[in-house]
């Protein structure tokens, strides 16, 4: 088995992992739930790629998407649902019947402003013929929030049912007073943790998150986004202490918190020194 640029290798490739007996132990045992999480988790290896301007790392990163697409077709063929060309033929077709400004078999040119409406009708249009082929009962409530996707990530979705629901008015006028719920939430945490209930501590936190990215989306921000770029200022932050630690000699484990503290510290200053915050922001 060589490498190829054919996608027909890597579907045989997939064959070759999950055929019995001379496949790959790992790879015969796996499910779709339980490749779900590592579909994910490529999906966000893509977008870091991105954000970081690594084409290399790109074109890496969307082969092991890829690998994603193919290891759920496996399994899907090998249950006689659909193959690999079923999946490339939904999409295209999908992408034709979205498009008919560009693939129109006549004259089926729409001016910029109409395209839009063209893609809004023709989704509903897709969506009607879903619920069809769905059973009667999972269709009986029709939902203003059926539309917002639930495989999404639960900060993208939080983010996607508040717009939603903000389309009828259901929602703050003033994000001064989503930060009055913010501060609600955590009060209700904290007579949580006074109650010592594990189970509404965590429910709690849960409604404090939803409420952050309340507060993020009536500011413009992407929950996501910034939740990326504060990762990544920990991580700076977390460097410095280790290797201001290892210019006297120290590491982590006998540096007691104070000290790592008194580090951290300095690193929101020197840190900040070397990359600059963006004009807007504030550093935690």
């Amino acid at each position: 088995m060589t490498p190829s640029r054919d996608i027909s290798r890597l579907i045989e490739i997939m064959a070759a992992l999950r055929t019995p007996v001379t496949g790959c132990p790992w790879d015969l045992v796996q499910n779709f739930e339980t490749i779900a999480p590592y579909t994910i988790e490529e999906a966000y290896e893509v977008a870091d790629a991105i954000t970081r301007g690594d084409l290399d790392d790109l074109r890496e990163e969307l082969g092991d998407l890829l690998l994603q697409v193919v290891y759920h077709a496996r399994m899907a063929e090998e249950q006689n649902a659909f193959a690999f060309g079923d999946v490339v033929e939904a999409i295209t077709k999908k992408m034709i019947r979205r498009h008919p400004h560009v693939f129109a078999d006549k004259d089926g040119n729409i001016q910029p402003a109409g395209v839009k409406s063209a893609w809004e009708r023709i989704k509903a249009e897709e969506k009607a013929e879903r619920a069809a082929r769905r059973q009667p009962e999972e269709t009986a409530h029709n939902s203003l929030l059926a539309s917002v996707k639930a495989g999404l990530p639960a900060l993208t979705r939080a983010m996607e049912l508040q717009r939603k629901a903000s389309t009828v008015g259901f929602d703050w006028n003033d994000p001064r007073a989503v930060l009055a719920k913010i501060r609600e939430e955590a009060d209700e945490i904290e007579a949580a943790l006074d109650r010592n209930d594990k189970d509404e501590v965590a429910e709690e936190t849960g409604d404090l998150m939803f409420a952050l990215v309340n507060l993020a989306r009536h500011v413009d921000a992407d929950p996501e986004t910034a939740l990326r770029a504060t990762n990544a200022k920990f991580e700076r932050r977390f460097a410095y202490i280790e290797q201001a630690l290892a210019a006297k000699g120290r590491s982590l484990d006998n540096a007691t918190l104070e000290e790592m503290d008194a580090l951290w510290n300095e690193a929101k200053t020197a840190v900040t020194a070397v990359v600059p915050a963006k004009a807007g922001t504030h550093t935690a």
